[in-house]
């Protein structure tokens, strides 16, 4: 069996999309109703992938919106990200678009794993951002989109499969570009 790898995942998001969450789903499989603002926590799960294991250190960041400075160290040693928003807010979904140019601008030509997430599919009678609108955007960029639901468990692990195939991805394409003289 190979060795365990270590990846660097950023949940980013505007506030009260469910960045949390996802990521409280993903590592305890529960869901906690309540709501506290986050700061920033890290929280660590290993994962099979393809018969790789990986020690994912999940990074839940504060939410941004325009005016957020976000710390160099999101941008330098993360291996990928997940932009998340809400189904019930499209101003979640216009932050997003912020933060993924700057995720752009920090990395330039480098492309860097990426997964477009819609939560709160459970709350589909107060939807304002359509299953297409997501979909449109994830695939001008060129990168995995799903809906989820973090309350319902609606496809929470396959967010992150999708991220770890990704890197795979990235990894591989890196190796055979890489020469020795």
């Amino acid at each position: 069996m190979p060795p365990t790898r270590q990846r660097r995942i950023a949940m980013m998001g505007y506030r009260s999309v469910g960045k949390t969450s996802l990521v409280l789903r993903f590592v305890t499989c529960k869901f906690d109703e309540g709501y506290d603002p986050t700061i920033e926590n890290t929280y660590t799960k290993s994962v099979n992938v393809a018969g790789q294991v990986y020690q994912l250190q999940v990074i839940d960041t504060a939410g941004q919106d325009e005016y957020s400075v976000t710390p160099n160290d999101y941008y330098m040693n993360v291996d990928g990200y997940i932009l998340v928003y809400s189904i019930t807010s499209q101003r979640s979904l216009d932050i997003i678009k912020l933060i993924y140019d700057k995720i752009s601008d920090m990395k330039g030509k480098i492309w860097v794993p990426i997964v477009l997430v819609g939560n709160k599919t459970d709350l589909e009678e107060d939807r304002a951002v359509t299953m297409e609108d997501g979909k449109k955007l994830a695939d001008e960029w060129n990168i995995p989109f799903l809906e989820v639901s973090a309350k319902t468990d609606e496809s929470v692990e396959e967010v992150f499969a999708q991220l770890i195939k990704a890197i795979q991805r990235r990894e591989t394409v890196k190796d055979k570009n890489c020469l020795v003289s």
